[in-house]
């Protein structure tokens, strides 16, 4: 079989690009584990940075993705009248019950136009005790992650860029979504970081 010169040429840069990252002692990139329950998880390539559009907690508290700098983030926008949302919020909140804190933080935020007096029924109805209330009651955040659909889930590292997304319901608290998730907490922390966690 024929090789073409630009091939051979593509052919040598990888090779070159892999004795560059082995001498600098730099961990080649492991590939996310996508398979069974997050069959429908897309990669974002390349990853690009989170919107800084601003939501509300419960108690009225402006925030943006920046309040949780460092750590990795699933966000998932919701609604109390999506099915699809109801199914899947007890498992979110599995989620976060066993994945939760320094490094990882589950956002569920409500585009429920009532806002909280809206939300706080529906969370007490599941028994939903793992997850903060996070309010888009203008789906001003909605329309900066451009999602298309309810329940949308958008995986942020802990650089605040958006690696991947999920449409529809899925099981997230599944060996398979808990593989996917401790694969980004794994990546290397930033030198910087590590320097603001530190000062």
């Amino acid at each position: 079989m024929k090789i073409s010169r630009r091939t051979s040429f593509l052919v040598a840069g990888a090779v070159a690009g892999l004795g560059i990252i082995a001498a600098l002692g730099l961990p080649a990139r492991a590939e996310p584990p996508i398979r069974g329950a997050m069959a429908d998880f897309t990669p974002i390539e390349p990853p690009r940075p989170a919107p800084q559009t601003p939501f509300s907690a419960a108690q009225g508290e402006t925030l943006t993705f920046d309040n949780f700098k460092g750590k990795v983030l699933l966000v998932n926008l919701w609604a109390t009248w999506c099915a699809p949302c109801v199914q899947e919020m007890p498992s979110l909140s599995n989620l976060q019950g066993k994945l939760g804190g320094e490094d990882f933080q589950v956002l569920a935020i409500s585009t429920d136009r009532g806002g909280l007096k809206q939300v706080q029924p529906f969370y007490d109805k599941l028994g939903i005790r793992n997850l903060p209330i996070y309010l888009d009651p203008k789906t001003a955040l909605t329309r900066a992650l451009g999602a298309k659909g309810l329940p949308t889930s958008i995986l942020i590292d802990r650089n605040g860029k958006m690696v991947g997304q999920l449409v529809g319901d899925a099981h997230w608290d599944s060996p398979d979504a808990l593989a996917l998730i401790r694969h980004y907490i794994d990546q290397p922390v930033p030198a910087s970081l590590q320097r603001a966690s530190a000062e």
